[in-house]
């Protein structure tokens, strides 16, 4: 993983001919599986997962290279009706990245079909004119005349130019995806360096396993208002690095939630960040969390920055 670049490279299979390169938006309504996807087709972690709807708050840039194409997917968070500010930053996110893409990739959860925000997202992609490509995941957990009518009803709304379905949890079906996008993007030189996977600084990744690892533990005892920055990276001379992150959460009795009885829940949230840190970077991690009470951070503009999100002004 390497730090955030815009230089453009033209390396390996990139010297060899024509290549081409272009930006792959994942639409989708929350828990639809895009994070899954993008992990999937970039062939290592670069969006974090959990239970937990609207995990992905701001635009996620996994890049992957397929025979002569480097592919970026833009993980988007998931698009719902909004209710809150950051709700709305996120939404407002999803769109922007939308209509920036070369391509839309447009997921849906086939066994939810076109329930709820699904419904609403494809109305709203009337409104995009970029290609657009329908992706059905979770294809093995549903009857085959269901996808057929599920593909029929999605094209009377939106035509797409093809229709995909897969499975992202075990990668049936992703490799033709690849195979369509890598052929479909426009020619051209590729935006990043080849050994490059995403445009994510090392800082704020591991910001984000932290936060992983906060909701997979605590996805139904704690709300969704908590926010994870890292403070302090220190790479030291024994080859190890130290990093020093806090957990931002709006009450007191959030804190508690965070910390468990005893420390067990913060212990076993740290023991598990620092485990795959450690792999990510391939170096030991010393990880230290600590955890703050910052009353409505959801209205801070700081934390929007932090996050990459523009600040609703209203």
């Amino acid at each position: 993983m390497t730090e955030e670049t815009n230089i453009p490279a033209e390396t390996g299979a990139a010297a060899e001919g024509a290549t081409r390169s272009g930006f792959v938006a994942l639409i989708g309504a929350t828990n639809a599986g895009k994070s899954t996807l993008v992990n999937r087709l970039v062939g290592a972690k670069v969006s974090i997962v959990s239970h937990k709807v609207q995990t992905t708050r701001a635009i996620v840039r996994g890049i992957a290279i397929h025979k002569n194409a480097q592919i970026v997917f833009m993980d988007t968070p998931g698009i719902f009706k909004p209710r809150r500010r950051l709700d709305r930053a996120m939404v407002t996110t999803a769109w922007g990245g939308a209509k920036d893409a070369d391509f839309i990739m447009f997921l849906i959860d086939s066994e939810r079909g076109l329930k709820g925000d699904a419904e609403t997202i494809l109305e709203g992609l009337k409104e995009v004119h970029q290609p657009k490509i329908l992706v059905l995941n979770k294809v093995d957990r549903v009857k085959p005349e269901d996808l057929l009518k599920l593909t029929a009803a999605v094209n009377e709304v939106v035509k797409f130019e093809r229709t995909f379905m897969i499975s992202a949890l075990n990668g049936s079906g992703c490799e033709d995806v690849m195979d369509y996008l890598a052929a479909a993007l426009p020619e051209g030189p590729w935006y990043y360096p080849e050994d490059q996977i995403s445009d994510l600084p090392m800082r704020q990744l591991a910001a984000e396993i932290t936060r992983e690892k906060l909701f997979l533990r605590l996805h139904q005892e704690l709300p969704y208002s908590s926010h994870v920055e890292t403070e302090k990276w220190e790479e030291r001379k024994d080859g190890s690095v130290r990093i020093e992150q806090v957990i931002y959460v709006e009450r007191d009795s959030q804190k508690k939630i965070a910390l468990g009885k005893n420390g067990d829940a913060i212990k076993a949230i740290s023991t598990a960040s620092r485990k795959e840190l450690s792999e990510i970077l391939e170096q030991p991690v010393h990880l230290f969390l600590f955890v703050k009470v910052r009353e409505n951070w959801g209205d801070d503009p700081a934390r929007f920055r932090e996050m990459g999100l523009d600040f609703p002004t209203s």
